[in-house]
């Protein structure tokens, strides 16, 4: 049987509870040609007002807030920082902050992160922390961010809705992502090349070969079967990244590092037991050969979340946004 006709049949023939009988009905109309970047390149994203939500206890030296933003008609929650004092000429430079998978359900806008944001707000920057569509109170679907486009188009929403604040300087506007956010953060910076910088922690940077081939890593029991089921349905409809490489690359932000309109910064720890070096050591490479700017950082020992050389990171990705924003 087919993954689009499964993906039809009761819910409760697939393991879901009766409440997602829609969501799989709605999968069944995702088709991985939507995260091409030429079409992402041709969808808009205006973004909206930040609106805020909650005012959260402040920082040392910034305010913090709870707010939402408009992506696909969609309420998404962010968790906003902005420095005190008078705003430079021109607006703070701003960082559009992008989280790696935490299960969409446990996700909180205010848990997870909040040391890593910290560094950057503290440093001067405004952030913005998208809660992507599913996670925590933000609407729609979670459907992951490898074979559907709703976390990118949130993500260039996010970027959109900082361009339009008035305490934001537009032309400073960076990156930050961490594992499944540095894909997003990748995509995003070819895309849009008026993002100025990116810095990407343990990132899932491979492309689509490296994804379905070098990725043993085991697979999240928090991720639902109906979302597993899109890159099934994907490699039946188009065939595997060798049987159709034209379509993959067309998907993958790699061969499109020429569009960067800025400099990256990578990190990635040895004993990774999430995302193999070799994605990092790959784009590395990529990046070179494209004639681009970029800085790697490789940690002996050190795991997924650079535990043992936090400090060290954070201090260098925060050095890196302000020679670069």
């Amino acid at each position: 049987m087919r993954p689009a006709a499964l993906l039809l049949l009761p819910a409760l023939l697939l393991g879901l509870p009766p409440a997602h009988a829609q969501s799989a009905a709605a999968l069944a109309k995702v088709d991985a040609a939507q995260m091409s970047i030429p079409a992402a390149r041709e969808k808009p994203y205006p973004g909206s007002a930040l609106t805020v939500r909650q005012t959260l206890r402040a920082g040392s030296n910034y305010r913090r807030y709870v707010v939402s933003y408009l992506s696909d008609g969609l309420r998404i929650n962010a968790l906003l920082t902005v420095p005190n004092g008078t705003p430079p000429k021109g607006g703070w430079p701003a960082i559009v902050f992008n989280h790696g998978y935490i299960p969409p359900n446990v996700y909180r806008t205010t848990e997870k992160y909040v040391a890593y944001q910290d560094a950057f707000a503290r440093a001067g920057f405004v952030t913005l922390k998208s809660d992507y569509r599913g996670h925590g109170s933000s609407q729609g679907e979670a459907l992951g961010a490898y074979y559907a486009p709703g976390y990118t188009t949130d993500v260039m929403n996010a970027l959109a809705s900082l361009k339009k604040d008035p305490r934001v300087n537009a032309a400073r506007i960076g990156m930050w992502g961490h594992s499944m956010g540095g894909f997003l953060t990748l995509r995003a910076m070819v895309i849009d090349p008026s993002i100025k910088a990116g810095v990407i922690w343990a990132g899932v940077v491979g492309d689509y070969s490296q994804m379905m081939n070098d990725w043993n890593s085991p697979v999240p029991p928090s991720i639902p079967r109906r979302v597993l089921e899109l890159r099934k349905k994907a490699v039946e409809k188009y065939g595997t990244p060798e049987e159709n490489p034209d379509f993959w690359n067309k998907l993958s932000a790699n061969a499109y590092l020429r569009s960067l309109g800025g400099p990256l910064q990578l990190h990635i720890g040895t004993a990774d037991e999430d995302v193999p070096v070799s994605f990092h050591t790959s784009l590395v490479a990529q990046m070179r050969q494209a004639g681009k700017s970029v800085q790697s950082y490789v940690y002996p020992g050190d795991n997924h979340n650079l535990s043992r050389n936090l400090s060290t990171a954070l201090a260098r990705s925060v050095a890196f946004f302000k020679a670069n924003l």
